[in-house]
This record gives structure tokens, C-alpha cells and sequence, in this order.
């Protein structure tokens, strides 16, 4: 692992947006509060499982119907409404992710850990790209539409709610604030080897150069929120279904393992870490 924790020496210098933002502050402090995006299936239904077993905090997991979900909902009946907060949030449709937002805000003050989950390799109508001449617009805007626009665009709405729980961590010498998004090794640049997948490769590209941008901008601003990239590994999920056929039985991991390798990740991100992609194993993948 290449993390430490160094946040005591980061300061939060830019001032609340109004009284009620020193009582979130203040509130921050009491309880961990994670959001995962992309939670009714796969990696993210995981992370809302796992997150849900830690008794100090409060989960809130969003995806297009909760209600459609019997697994969210079961959690939810098993955990109670006060620590599983289900909304529904369309990560393609800026009104439902502002709405999402505003109705996060109203439960909670801060928020600790977001996670953006969702993403897309194949569905009915496509599939990862084997040369050129079968690259379409319609499998490059939706590749990029659910693995990199969506991801930024949840992030935006969410971003004061992440500012909140960084100023009291400041306050008390706690971690930062920390908002992971999914991507993968295939995204890097510098590690493709193979070429094809171009529209998945792509949009893991862009994902990885939005999550820079941001966290630049919180870093420049002196705001303790640190923003990482996860290369999970090779997932025994439905998004990876098709692909598994050579991969080695050790490298194919379960639900449970990849999201616990990646929230040990994240438990231990710090303002060092901000603005890299890391794979399972806590090490950087280059861009």
C-alpha cells in the first residue's frame, strides 16, 4: 500500500454558504455518512451491504427505482430507515440528480465517502468493440454517458455535502472526505497493450481525467476532499459475465472480496492520494 494518513496539515479556507452550514459541520463529526451511486446490483449493492456492516455508519444508496430493488429493500427493512436511506437517482438525467441531492441534503448534513458504482461494457444492443469499423456513435455516447458523464455530474451535486464533512474532519484531525469512482486498468493510456474495446476504454479515460480535474480543483481550494479512481480487478458480476472464459480462478474475484479490497482502499486515502488511479492492490496505475 502506498497510503498515508496526513490530513492535519490541510485547512479548509473557503467560508460556509450560510449558518446552516457550520451546524452541518459540526454534525459531520458524529457519524459517517456514505453514498453509493449504482447501488441495486453488482459492485454497488456490495459496497451497500458491506458499508451497512460498520455500526457508526449511515448508507445511502441511490440507483434509477429503489423501489424496483427487493435486495435494497430488504437491507433496508433489515438495517432500518435510519441507517439506509434509499433515493432514486438517474445518473443520465441532471433534474434526477439534483433532486437526489436536495433530498440527501435533507437527511443529512455531510457526507464521508461517495462511491459511483455504475457503469457498462455491453448491454442488448452493443458490445465492446473489436476494431474500428464497428465503433458507433450510439456504443461511444452511451459508454460515456453512464462511466464518466454521470459519475462527474453526481459528484458536482454532491460536492457541498462532501465540503461539509471535510471541514470537520479538519477540524478534528480526522481523514478527508473522500469520493471514489470506478474505473478500470483498461482505461489507462500507457497500459494499453491490446487496443479494441474503444468506446469502454474511452469513457474510463475520461472518467480518469474528470476525477483529476476535480481533484485539482478541491486541492487548489485547499478543501479536504480527496478524489481517487478504483480498478477493482476482474469481478465475478454480470458486467464481466462474457469476458471470464480466460481468466485465471485466482483472478476472478467474488462481490465480497473486490469490495473489500477497494474500501480498504478508501479507508485509507488521504489528501496524498488524491487525483490517481489505483488498482486492488493500493498500487497507482499510470494514466
Amino acid at each position: 500500500m502506498r497510503f498515508s494518513i496526513r490530513l492535519a496539515r490541510h485547512v479548509v479556507a473557503s467560508r460556509p454558504a450560510s449558518a446552516h452550514m457550520s451546524a452541518a459541520a459540526a454534525e459531520a463529526g458524529a457519524s459517517r455518512v456514505a453514498l453509493v451511486q449504482g447501488s441495486s446490483r453488482g459492485l454497488g449493492l456490495e459496497f451497500v451491504r458491506q458499508l451497512l456492516q460498520r455500526p457508526d455508519h449511515s448508507v445511502v444508496a441511490t440507483c434509477r427505482s429503489p423501489s424496483a430493488s427487493q435486495q435494497l429493500q430488504d437491507l433496508q427493512r433489515q438495517h432500518g430507515a435510519d441507517r439506509l436511506l434509499l433515493v432514486p437517482l438517474d445518473p443520465n438525467d441532471e433534474l434526477s440528480i439534483e433532486r437526489a441531492a436536495q433530498q440527501v441534503a435533507t437527511a443529512h448534513a455531510h457526507l464521508n465517502l461517495l462511491i459511483n458504482a455504475s457503469g457498462i461494457l455491453h448491454d442488448a444492443g452493443m458490445t465492446p468493440e473489436t476494431g474500428l469499423q464497428k465503433v458507433t456513435l450510439a456504443s461511444l455516447t452511451k459508454c460515456f454517458q453512464v462511466n464518466a458523464a454521470g459519475h462527474i455530474l453526481v459528484c458536482k451535486a454532491f460536492a457541498p455535502l462532501l465540503i461539509n464533512a471535510a471541514k470537520a474532519s479538519c477540524a478534528t484531525e480526522e481523514r478527508p472526505a473522500v469520493v471514489a469512482n470506478l474505473s478500470a486498468r483498461v482505461g489507462s493510456i500507457g497500459d494499453n497493450r491490446l487496443g479494441g474495446w474503444y468506446s469502454y476504454r474511452a469513457s474510463k479515460a475520461a472518467v480518469n481525467q474528470l476525477t483529476k480535474c476535480m481533484a485539482l480543483e478541491f486541492e487548489r481550494r485547499k478543501q479536504a476532499v480527496s478524489c481517487i479512481l478504483l480498478h477493482p480487478g476482474t469481478v465475478d458480476t454480470d458486467l464481466s459475465k462474457p469476458f471470464q472464459r480466460n481468466v485465471p480462478p485466482e483472478k476472478l474475484f467474488t462481490r465480497e472480496r473486490a469490495v473489500r479490497q477497494l474500501l480498504d482502499i478508501t479507508d485509507r486515502t488521504s489528501m496524498q492520494d488524491t487525483g490517481r488511479l489505483y488498482d486492488w492492490k493500493g498500487d497507482v496505475v499510470e494514466w
